[in-house]
């Protein structure tokens, strides 16, 4: 169906907590780019990803191309930065521009457009008519809701680039740092039999795309460990020469392991004797209490060196959600909001914390750290659930992931915002990706 525009009659204002919303995810994003010295911003970290200044201009200028020339059809007053801006986050087949730093336009410049977007932008949501919405799903408040959250992922995305860029190119911000805590003994907990229900129905709650429809799926009982796989446990790992071992590999993880030289997780690094993790503003001693951050790959040999197996993504959701009695919970603790004492997420740290720090987030099956502290990978293809239709105003977003090449992720990190630890939210990646906050937990049939 083409995409149309229609003008809504008496449309009231947005309320206040979503013109608030977007407010604090514009606080997240500005004071991440604070941490960028003089200089820095043309840097790219991470070699398969945009440079730093891309997502300088890319935050106002997706906000730009949706709220107002897409739904409100306000003329462009810098079509050359809407375009230059635009999407760009995982291209398909990796492909980025083969650019220089000098290529960029210079930081004022893409600072005094994002303040003209802002301003344009802001006047746009606050008036009494509100905009017009995109049809056939584009409501205004879904348009904006849509603006809010990508700022949010991308304050994830941002913030994962920059843990990559080096120390002395950043501005030093410390937060509590727990690296001293007992290694907790794991355990094997029995998951009975029971209903897992992915997505959920239109028309009830804001999700994206790929969160709909509603589907339930019977579970057969599983054995899933307690704690997600820490940096200790993966240490046995690599001292036994699992990175060398070509039977514990596929033959495209073994291929990437082998091009790329990788012999130990991105996030550590090899003084010495000793290892060392490289947190977002030191390097320091191997906290062996907390999760390891791996690829799919990393994680899927760990799995079969232990003679385990990654769990699907309706048994990590019966993991967290379900329960011996049949029902289901809105978080792995119940029906509160997020908060503190249930995980470590929602930009409340930089790096992780000892998977055991948060016992009141524990599932109905006593099963620990599952919302935070890291994605958690699934076995599972990133596909769409059945009665699944692409956004009409992003027909992109997930569609152009359906590819066979992602996997699904689950449960959120130190920097995922509390409003993407829904049920329901899906997030996915390449299996040969290192560089996201990715931990992982085994299962036994």
């Amino acid at each position: 169906m083409a995409t149309t525009v229609r003008t809504l009659a008496a449309k009231q204002s947005f309320s206040s907590s979503l013109r608030a919303r977007l407010a604090e995810a514009r606080i997240h994003t500005d004071s991440l780019f604070a941490l960028v010295r003089p200089g820095a911003l043309t840097d790219r970290p991470i070699p398969e990803r945009h440079r730093l200044i891309f997502y300088l201009g890319h935050l106002e200028a997706f906000d730009w191309n949706l709220l107002a020339i897409g739904a409100a059809r306000l003329p462009s007053f810098h079509p050359e930065f809407d375009k230059l801006f635009a999407f760009g986050i995982d291209p398909v087949g990796g492909g980025l521009p083969d650019d220089q730093p000098s290529d960029w336009p210079s930081e004022t410049q893409i600072r005094n457009y994002n303040l003209r977007v802002r301003g344009l932008t802001d006047r746009l949501i606050a008036r009494p008519q509100g905009f017009p919405a995109i049809e056939p799903d584009g409501s205004p408040d879904t348009l904006l809701q849509v603006a809010i959250e990508h700022r949010l992922m991308h304050a994830e995305t941002i913030a994962y680039l920059l843990h990559q860029l080096s120390l002395e190119k950043k501005i030093s911000w410390r937060g509590p740092t727990e690296i001293s805590a007992e290694v907790p003994r794991q355990e094997s907990i029995e998951i009975p039999a029971g209903v897992a229900t992915l997505g959920q129905k239109r028309g009830v709650a804001f999700g994206w795309d790929n969160e709909f429809e509603q589907v339930s799926v019977q579970v057969e009982g599983f054995r899933a460990q307690k704690f997600p796989v820490t940096n200790a446990e993966f240490l046995e790992f690599v001292n036994a020469g699992g990175y060398q071992d070509r039977s514990l590999w596929s033959e495209a993880d073994w291929q990437w392991i082998q091009s790329s030289s990788t012999s130990h997780p991105l996030f550590w690094k090899r003084v010495g004797d000793a290892w060392l993790w490289k947190a977002m503003f030191a390097e320091i001693p191997l906290p062996l209490a907390w999760p390891v951050y791996v690829s799919h790959a990393e994680a899927s040999a760990f799995a079969r060196w232990a003679g385990r197996k990654l769990p699907t993504e309706v048994q990590w959701h019966r993991i967290a959600y379900g329960s011996p009695d049949g029902s289901e919970r809105q978080y792995p603790w119940g029906a509160s909001a997020p908060a503190r004492a249930y995980g470590n997420f929602d930009f409340d740290r930089w790096d992780p914390s000892p998977v055991n720090a948060h016992p009141a987030g524990d599932s109905v099956f006593g099963v620990s750290d599952l919302l935070g502290n890291g994605w958690e990978w699934t076995s599972t293809q990133f596909e769409p659930l059945p009665g699944f239709r692409a956004f009409s105003f992003y027909p992109g977003y997930s569609a152009n992931f359906f590819d066979g090449s992602h996997f699904v992720m689950k449960g959120g990190s130190p920097r995922t915002a509390a409003c993407m630890l829904r049920r329901t939210f899906r997030n996915w990646f390449q299996p040969h990706y290192p560089y996201v906050y990715a931990k992982f937990r085994c299962i036994e049939d």
